[in-house]
């Protein structure tokens, strides 16, 4: 019965490594790098590049803001790439030409990648930002995220993703989650680069940009990894912030990330050809941020099963009883595992409603993040996900 034991103490190990080790490690080797100075005031030529499907409740406030942006006009270029949509996102679109908006469509849907790649040959500047319709930018957040491309060793920039203020557990798990992101990415950035970077805030150098192939999932993930691949850096600007609203149900969440996960799972098979190899440092942030936290469910599951079978057939050895899961550490443990999937069933069905739910966030949080990532895997190994993206309902959106 050792192998239960090993099995059991190897998946927990794995699980805090990813969470907590990850991060605390970190932490501790970016405090051996000496603070980089201030960027200075930097004003180069932006495309701001928002890709929209089916985008009608979202898309005039979104250009209201991006013309609203505190950035020197003759700089930017507002250019909505629209990828086959019904409804009257284009019709919209089409209503700011005569603010200087433009718009490239592509009548069928072919995908987000898809839409981009034919919007490029519009965009005529050197920093390509891209967008999507539904998140909202500060006045200040474009002039804050192009300091770093003063250094020409900087070939990608990112911004902050904040999800604005709700009441409703969803919300408050997104926006913690967000938070936590946020520091490892300032840490990540210290110590070397940022290793990914959220699609909606996403600025890289035009003559670096390479077009994700059409069969790409995440292609913001793809983008920041051939950044990183020529040997530039990706940066992280926490000043530079973007907001959205959460999305509308647990379902819509649990597709965006059972997605995400699918595309990390992709990326991963393509990583002989992707990963930069010349940089050990940022392959272990790499594979330590990104690739092991879809495994954390399976290492859920195995921790849990072993647990059971150490009670069913009870290790008996002289010493180190916890170690083989022995009576009573089997039965503790097991207990401990079992009210800790109690809480997150309790906290979907309180769904945020009272103060015992605020109890609550953090376990229904990591149950149901890591439900979305097992669906992923599955999506991933079926087949059944597509680089078509389906459009997530979000709060504060009009008429829902």
């Amino acid at each position: 019965m050792m192998i239960v034991g090993f099995l059991f103490w190897l998946s927990v190990f794995f699980i805090l490594y990813v969470y907590l080790g990850y991060p605390l490690l970190l932490t501790i080797f970016a405090r051996f790098k000496r603070r980089e100075a201030g960027y200075p005031s930097y004003i180069p030529k932006i495309t701001l590049l928002i890709a929209a499907y089916n985008e009608e409740k979202a898309i005039a406030s979104k250009l209201e803001n991006a013309l609203s942006l505190d950035y020197p006009k003759e700089n930017l270029q507002i250019l909505v790439a629209a990828d086959g949509s019904d409804d009257r996102t284009v019709e919209i679109v089409k209503t700011f030409a005569s603010r200087s908006v433009e718009l490239s469509y592509q009548p069928k849907r072919q995908g987000k990648m898809a839409a981009i790649n034919s919007a490029m040959a519009l965009a005529r500047h050197e920093i390509i930002l891209f967008s999507d319709a539904n998140n909202l930018y500060n006045s200040d957040t474009l002039l804050e995220l192009v300091k770093p491309f003063s250094d020409i060793n900087v070939g990608a920039v990112s911004g902050s993703k904040n999800i604005l203020a709700s009441q409703d557990a969803l919300s408050k798990a997104d926006s913690l989650y967000w938070r936590y992101e946020s520091y490892i990415k300032e840490q990540e950035t210290r110590l070397s680069s940022c290793t990914s970077a959220p699609g909606e805030i996403l600025a890289v150098r035009r003559n670096l940009f390479a077009p994700p192939p059409g069969r790409i999932i995440n292609d913001d993930f793809y983008i920041a990894l051939t950044i990183l691949q020529q040997g530039y850096r990706l940066v992280y600007v926490p000043n530079a912030r973007s907001f959205e609203y959460s999305s509308l149900t647990t379902k819509d969440e649990d597709t965006r990330r059972s997605r995400i996960v699918a595309g990390r799972y992709q990326a991963m098979l393509l990583s002989g050809g992707l990963l930069p190899w010349r940089s050990p440092l940022l392959v272990w942030q790499i594979i330590s941020h990104k690739y092991m936290r879809p495994f954390v469910p399976l290492a859920m599951i195995f921790a849990f099963s072993a647990n059971l079978l150490a009670l069913l057939w009870v290790p008996n050895p002289a010493e180190n009883k916890i170690l083989y899961l022995a009576w009573p550490y089997n039965l503790i443990i097991f207990l401990m595992q079992l009210i800790f999937y109690i809480l997150a069933w309790l906290g979907n069905i309180f769904k945020g409603k009272g103060r015992i739910a605020k109890l609550l966030y953090l376990p229904t949080f990591l149950v149901n993040s890591n439900l979305s990532a097992l669906r992923g895997l599955v999506s991933f190994l079926t087949g059944r996900q597509t680089s078509l993206w389906q459009r997530a309902r979000r709060r504060g959106e009009p008429n829902n």
